[in-house]
């Protein structure tokens, strides 16, 4: 992914992210905020991260891998908080799945990355 894509999809995410934030504050009653707040949370998080690898070209798969997973993540949440059947949260680790595995390409990278420059 280009890093021009990488940087909008990280804008969107993050703004899909306060808006669910908002909607939990503001809307939502009863498992639906702590799952929209769930959600909300990683997805930021992930947005900012995905923001800051995106510069370098080195680290954006593992920003693409983060960004990924935490969409997939969030949704799944968003969808259950909107009233989805309880199955859909069967699909939400495979989001925390590509949050870990982008957060361990990182660190592979670094790590191989420091060993060089020893």
């Amino acid at each position: 992914m280009r890093r021009d894509r990488l940087v909008i999809a990280a804008a969107l995410s993050a703004i899909i992210a306060i808006l669910a934030g908002t909607f939990a504050a503001h809307v939502a009653g009863g498992k639906a905020i702590e799952w929209l707040r769930t959600g909300a949370h990683y997805q930021l998080i992930h947005a900012v991260a995905a923001l800051a690898l995106a510069r370098t070209r080195a680290w954006r798969f593992s920003a693409m891998l983060m960004l990924s997973g935490a969409n997939l993540f969030a949704l799944t949440l968003y969808m259950l908080a909107l009233g989805a059947p309880h199955w859909v949260g069967a699909i939400t680790p495979l989001g925390g799945v590509g949050m870990i595995a982008g957060w361990l390409c990182l660190l592979i990278k670094e790590v191989r990355h420091g060993v060089e420059r020893d």
